[in-house]
């Protein structure tokens, strides 16, 4: 379940960590179903937009997912918009997604 990602704290990542295998990305991703696999410029990222009413609480959700960036020590691409944030996790190291980055895709789905 994607409270037992929650619950999990990410683990430091170097260049030689190993991406997630086919079976572990379909396995996360059951658990994560509003988020999305994307290829960009050959790496797999996790990307989820989220929907707010208005500027000020899109504002406000992305400060939390900056907090958490900075508890994991693990960053995202955040795009802040009216009334919408965009949230890409992967990890830098090796080009690819780890399961850090669900394990962070879980918890930014917490903070709402």
């Amino acid at each position: 379940m994607t409270s037992t990602l929650s619950t999990q704290q990410c683990e430091a990542c170097h260049v030689d960590a190993p991406k997630v295998t086919d079976e572990e990305l379909s396995q996360f991703m059951s658990q994560l179903p509003d988020w999305v696999p994307e290829v960009r410029d050959g790496v797999m990222m996790l990307e989820r937009v989220y929907k707010f009413k208005n500027y000020k609480l899109a504002w406000a959700f992305a400060n939390k997912v900056s907090e958490l960036a900075e508890e994991e020590f693990h960053h995202p691409a955040i795009l802040l918009e009216w009334g919408k944030v965009t949230v890409t996790w992967w990890t830098h190291a090796i080009r690819g997604l780890h399961k850090n980055d669900f394990i962070c895709a879980a918890k930014t789905d917490s903070l709402l």
